[in-house]
């Protein structure tokens, strides 16, 4: 996911502180992959895929699969035959693909056999598909069969160009509800650096460069999925510009795919001596087995290949590759630019630095080591995906460093699937980073910096929207923000040693069988808290804040009254009440000028709480909330107490 330029600055001041080789390699890759199945028994994409490739008298790629040559492009329209309730309806369940990159050329050529299930109440009569406008469908076939298709160009944002090629079956029998489809697609075309759909809506030229840098290349190849679409969705088009609708549908579709098989055979050509040796597929670090013939002219290709196969988490799949120098670090591997090998050593410092403190937290290693990619240019915007952080290595404070560091190696750590634990719980590091290093109240400005957005994008009232329950949220200011919030929260409740204890626990495979997608269930944390040795039952947190969303709470001190008790100690009665629906227990502080004591009330949503509080002195004033709790307006609230009248105890 986009690690913004806005975010990155918050962290700051948060933190101030020929080719016969290639057939060969293709041809023994794809009679080692593993064919298993998984347990439902649904079919998954299968086989052994090999291409001929070569360039027509016009200077074309043109692509043979199979047998024989298949005629590219289907037929063109200016109306798009599928509709966006199909698009909608469409849920891709299996990808099986052979990619083969020139990146000499830009080039990518595609065989994938996919599994596409309809997720509507309604039988769909076609099924659309759609990559980058870059890229050419040239062949679609279903239980061996060519089937014809339509082609339309959709305006859409989701890739870097602006546009999408939709391709469209029409089905001899309609799908019905829940059932699936099995699919054999060839596509090929150039994926170079594009910011047209940024420009298109006046961002000037370098921010909209730097921003959108995904591109094929021989020093380096990076596709983030939603940004430049190298493998096939179906999406209803949206524009940048209309609100969050672009940024709602990337979380959408990645929802939808959370769960899905994905495999990647990839084989790539590179120029001799220029072999490239980082390979990261969809967050996992994929080692490279590389081929260099030493012909004397250099004509020949090499070859380097890697494959992944795995089941999807909340992530658009993503493809890097690229020669850098290698360097290691306390669980990273780090891959610079030649002009930046000077920098390595601080963030290898800071590596080590905040290991400590994450092995505290979080276990003894990371599922995988953090994969550290060295951007092309040094302003190009960061990106972070599973065990991965693309990011320009170049010299920053140690203060930004350990932010930044803290929070990719989290992700490492844990390598969840679902998004409100792995990103939240990185956020919540992050946090915790702060208040180590800076103090609690800056801990808390650092929450606070996002509590505003995540107010606004919550109902009022569960009657007056959905909001986003954390398992299925496809928005950040939810998996992220929220999410923080809510480890905040349970490490209040909890305390430090049962949520220590849960999250070493975590194991994400056991939590990815739980069930994952749009209907997916609350996971397995709830049960690992319960295991951990905390000594309350939060079953009602649970229920208020992750199973479901009922708000913000928003609670109010609507009276005290205090009481001289005797030897110089008094009495507050304080009454809190709470107008959000969302139950909430926070931190009621009284304080004299003596001495402060705190006590935690759970105030209930559309309730009403009253809590006795005994101190020495005379009371001056209360404070509820410290601003752990996330509120629909204030999270904190003081009522001075120096003209409150006394009251006789009793």
């Amino acid at each position: 996911m986009k690690l913004s330029v806005a975010r990155a600055r918050a962290l700051r001041r948060a933190t101030r502180g020929a080719f016969f080789l290639f057939f060969t390699q293709l041809s023994c890759l794809a009679q080692q992959s593993p064919s298993t199945q998984p347990s439902d028994g649904s079919q998954q994409p299968h086989g052994q895929v090999i291409f001929s490739r070569s360039i027509d008298e016009n200077g074309q790629t043109t692509t043979t699969t199979g047998p024989a040559a298949a005629k590219a492009g289907g037929q063109a329209v200016t109306t798009p035959t599928a509709s966006d309730e199909e698009r909608i309806a469409l849920t891709f369940t299996g990808y099986d693909m052979d990619v083969h990159l020139r990146p000499a050329q830009h080039s990518i050529a595609v065989r994938a056999q996919l599994t596409v299930r309809n997720d509507s109440s309604a039988p769909i009569r076609h099924i659309p598909m759609q990559i980058s406008s870059t890229l050419t469908w040239e062949r679609i076939r279903i239980a061996e069969k060519d089937e014809a298709f339509t082609v339309a160009t959709l305006n859409s944002d989701l890739d870097h160009t602006g546009q999408l090629h939709e391709a469209a079956i029409t089905l001899a029998t309609t799908l019905a509800s829940g059932a699936t489809l099995a699919l054999d697609v060839t596509y090929s075309g150039v994926i170079k650096q594009s910011a047209q759909r940024l420009l298109a809506i006046g961002t000037p030229d370098e921010v909209a460069m730097h921003s959108d840098w995904d591109q094929i290349g021989v020093d380096f190849t990076g596709l983030r999925g939603f940004g430049a679409v190298w493998y096939p969705v179906a999406d209803v088009p949206v524009i940048l510009g209309d609100g969050a609708r672009v940024f709602n549908e990337m979380g959408e579709q990645m929802l939808r795919m959370s769960g899905a098989r994905f495999r990647v055979r990839l084989a790539s050509e590179f120029p001799h001596g220029r072999a490239p040796n980082v390979c990261v597929i969809n967050g996992h670090f994929a080692p490279l087995t590389v081929t260099d013939p030493q012909d004397a002219a250099g004509e020949v290709p090499g070859v380097a290949t890697a494959a992944i196969d795995e089941t999807l988490g909340f992530a658009a799949p993503s493809l890097f590759l690229a020669a850098r120098i290698a360097k290691q670090a306390e669980n990273t591997r780090l891959f610079a630019r030649p002009e930046d090998e000077g920098a390595v050593e601080d963030w290898a410092a800071s590596a080590a630095a905040v290991t400590p403190f994450l092995r505290g937290w979080l276990g003894g290693k990371p599922r995988s080591p953090l994969t550290i990619l060295d951007l092309p240019d040094p302003e190009d915007e960061p990106f972070a995906t599973g065990a991965l952080l693309a990011a320009s290595i170049r010299q920053a404070t140690p203060e930004l460093l350990d932010g930044t560091l803290v929070h990719a190696l989290a992700q490492a750590w844990l390598m969840s699937p679902r998004a409100w634990i792995s990103d939240g719980a990185a956020t919540f590091m992050g946090t915790l980073w702060i208040e180590r290093e800076n103090g609690r109240q800056k801990a808390l400005e650092a929450l606070e910096s996002g509590r505003s957005a995540l107010a606004l994008a919550e109902p009022v009232s569960p009657g007056e929207g959905p909001g986003q329950v954390l398992a299925q949220s496809i928005a950040p200011v939810y998996y992220r923000t929220k999410a923080a919030y809510i480890f905040w929260m349970l490490r209040d409740l909890a305390g430090d040693s049962a949520l220590q204890a849960s999250l070493k626990a975590y194991d994400p495979a056991a939590d990815a069988a739980s069930s994952l997608g749009a209907n997916a269930g609350p996971g397995t944390f709830e049960k690992l808290l319960s295991q951990s040795g905390a000594s309350r039952d939060l079953k009602w947190f649970f229920d208020d804040w992750v199973n479901t969303d009922k708000g913000l709470p928003d609670i109010a001190i609507d009276a005290v009254y205090v009481a001289e008790a005797q030897t110089g100690n008094w009495l507050a009665t304080i009454n809190l009440s709470n107008s959000g629906y969302a139950s909430a227990e926070v931190p009621v502080t009284l304080r004299s000028a003596e001495t402060s004591v705190t006590e935690r009330v759970l105030v209930p949503g559309r309730g009403k709480a009253v809590q006795r509080i005994l101190i020495h002195g005379r009371p001056t004033a209360v404070q509820a909330n410290d601003g752990t709790v996330p509120e629909a307006e204030a999270s904190v609230h003081i009522k001075t107490l120096d003209d409150q009248p006394a009251a006789s105890a009793h």
